[in-house]
């Protein structure tokens, strides 16, 4: 496999393949073609006096809009040690993803448009995956003074979040979601509620109550949504909930929904598959959070997944250095790193006959550029040439050796994992071919 650190624009054309392009109900074997970095052609004949500088061929492969992460921490500025934006978008590139939504709770903490300046000349700097950023609701996320949303927005932040440090009062909350109305900006918050949790690290059930963890009850996320949906109904703007893990949770989403509450939601890949059950050795590359569930939450979020109330599947990338992970269970620090295995989980969902393959791809491409609102995930002809060319049938390990992300923290390593990237094109540049 390859990553290209110095590359340019080419006319390409993938032949062969079946494209799929939920964004246009695109599902059918034939051509693309690129040139000057858009797709200038979805059809078996190549147009006019166009030569190919690279034929891509995609003979039993799947070629999709380039995968659009939620959510995915790139710890760069300010934690080197766990992952660099160098790092971090090729290891994007290596999965298929082209766009990557940073949250703000970097170091220092995205609330300035120079922070955000530093970030966007990091990533020009690689020209692997775009990154857009999410600016802090809360100058240095300490949930006191709302931030400069309007010098944010036009520095290029897509929204604002909490950052995973929720605002403690209600009153700043509200204040800080109608200023962001007010600029047209979509809110996203992580539904936690901090003064439940007591330090927790495993959800309150039978294997905290088993093992003595000091355990997050599922109310620390209800009580969060029902607090956060109060005040949207009252302000009427756009809300987006990151990373659910309960049915319950799920079901609040819902019922706003029908309400005609302008809100939407996400779901790590991992929090699809693994359970509080997982937990039982100790292992803290299960450590996360939200903590891991029961089966009938995961079964819960499935469901809400096939019924659209969860719109978009993220990876939740949060690499980690080997010592955070080294201690007694408590005491490490939550997260997977999981950029890399965000493809072959969605994938698995569709094998397990959760989603079919259209509705999947859709969950990591159209849907989380629509919640974004950003040009993305789609193979529209005009459009920027963003594609992720895929084997759906390959069979491959995860080994620490071969992964691009500096953090190896996952559960998943040494498994078997069905479904990888082969090609990965940005803005019409090859920036990974395996």
């Amino acid at each position: 496999m390859a990553t290209t650190e110095k590359f340019t624009a080419m006319n390409i054309a993938i032949e062969n393949g079946r494209v799929i392009d939920p964004a246009n109900n695109l599902d059918s074997s034939t051509n693309i073609y690129i040139q000057d970095g858009k797709i200038i052609h979805v059809g078996c004949n190549a147009p006019s006096g166009f030569n190919a500088d690279k034929t891509i061929d995609a003979s039993d492969k799947t070629v999709c809009p380039g995968i659009v992460d939620m959510s995915a921490r790139l710890r760069d500025p300010g934690q080197s040690q766990k992952g660099t934006i160098k790092t971090e978008t090729a290891a994007a590139a290596a999965a298929g993803i082209t766009t990557i939504c940073c949250p703000p709770d970097t170091s220092p903490v995205i609330d300035t448009p120079s922070v955000v300046e530093l970030i966007k000349s990091r990533q020009e700097s690689t020209r692997m995956a775009k990154i857009v950023p999410l600016a802090a609701m809360t100058k240095k996320l300490e949930g006191q003074n709302i931030s400069s949303m309007a010098s944010l927005k036009n520095a290029g932040c897509v929204g604002v979040s909490d950052g995973r440090k929720p605002i403690a009062s209600s009153l700043v909350l509200r204040r800080a979601m109608q200023y962001a109305a007010t600029y047209d900006l979509k809110v996203f918050l992580s539904p936690f509620d901090p003064w439940l949790s007591e330090n927790g690290c495993a959800h309150e059930g039978k294997i905290s109550t088993r093992f003595g963890l000091p355990a997050l009850p599922e109310a620390t996320e209800t009580a969060a949504i029902a607090r956060d949906l109060a005040l949207v109904e009252q302000s009427g703007i756009k809300v987006h909930f990151n990373q659910l893990s309960t049915r319950q949770g799920a079901k609040l989403i819902a019922m706003g929904q029908k309400d005609g509450q302008k809100v939407t939601a996400d779901v790590s890949a991992h929090q699809l598959f693994f359970t509080e059950d997982d937990l039982c050795g100790f292992d803290s590359s299960y450590h996360v959070r939200p903590p891991f569930r029961t089966n009938d939450d995961r079964e819960g979020l499935r469901e809400a997944l096939k019924s659209d109330v969860i719109s978009a599947i993220c990876s939740d990338h949060q690499p980690h250095e080997p010592d955070a992970k080294i201690g007694p269970f408590p005491t490490t620090e939550p997260g997977i790193s999981a950029i890399e295995t965000l493809l072959p989980l969605v994938l698995r969902l569709v094998d397990e006959g959760v989603l079919e393959l259209n509705t999947a791809i859709k969950k990591i491409t159209a849907a989380p550029a629509e919640i974004l609102e950003i040009d993305a995930g789609t193979l529209s002809v005009g459009t920027a040439a963003d594609v992720c060319v895929f084997d759906p049938d390959i069979e491959w390990t995860l080994t620490a050796d071969e992964m691009l992300s500096m953090g190896k923290n996952t559960p998943l390593l040494n498994t078997t994992l069905k479904g990888r990237a082969t090609h990965t094109i940005v803005d019409g540049r090859l920036v990974f071919e395996r």
